[in-house]
């Protein structure tokens, strides 16, 4: 149950990250102060996010008893989300040298969890 909790909570956090700066850099003007404003107004939405991954992590190495594990895995969750979000801001569609390179890093997360 723990990798549920686990899996859930770093899913919605790194969403709410990569949104947050997705969003921003479509729509919000460059300028020091517009910057500036909408990351102030995001702090609410960063401290809830960065919550979330505290506890995904913490929940991750209660499930599995090794916080490597869990800190690489996290990453892996976070380069897909980041496709995610490079095709719904920007409308890039990963080449194949992409998904080999995440292949690459599955076959790694796989191979360190082998004992």
């Amino acid at each position: 149950m723990f990798y549920l909790y686990s899996f859930t909570l770093l899913f919605g956090g790194l969403s709410v990250i990569n949104f947050i700066f997705s969003y921003q850099n479509k729509h919000i003007d460059v300028h020091f102060w517009s910057t500036l404003k909408f990351q102030l107004l995001m702090l609410p939405l960063f401290l809830i996010a960065n919550m979330c991954i505290g506890y995904g992590v913490r929940f991750g190495y209660k499930s599995t008893e090794n916080l490597s594990y869990v800190l690489v895995a996290a990453k892996c969750l976070e380069i897909l989300i980041s496709l995610i979000m490079g095709y719904l801001f920007l409308k890039e569609i990963p080449n194949w040298k992409t998904w080999v390179g995440l292949g690459v890093i599955v076959i790694g997360i796989v191979i360190m969890k082998q004992k």
